[in-house]
């Protein structure tokens, strides 16, 4: 079963720190998805936020609350 493109995004997420700190530096999901897109993975923000509380390929999911947000939209 091949893994989907979050999966694959998620296990080279894992591999790469120079990756990671850029992750760690995104201040949104859909800037994260940026990211991935730039490396040829076809990920949404609406797909990483779907997996937030959730580890995958080693790499924990979590979803920050902004203030002005709508609790439970993606999830």
């Amino acid at each position: 079963m091949t893994a989907s493109p979050v999966q694959q995004f998620l296990e080279r997420l894992g591999r790469d720190p120079l990756l990671q700190v850029k992750v760690q530096a995104a201040v949104t999901a859909d800037e994260v998805a940026r990211l991935a897109q730039e490396l040829g993975y076809a990920v949404s923000g609406s797909d990483l936020l779907m997996l937030s509380g959730r580890s995958a390929a080693g790499v924990r999911v979590t979803r920050v609350n902004h203030p002005g947000e709508y609790p439970g939209r993606y999830y």
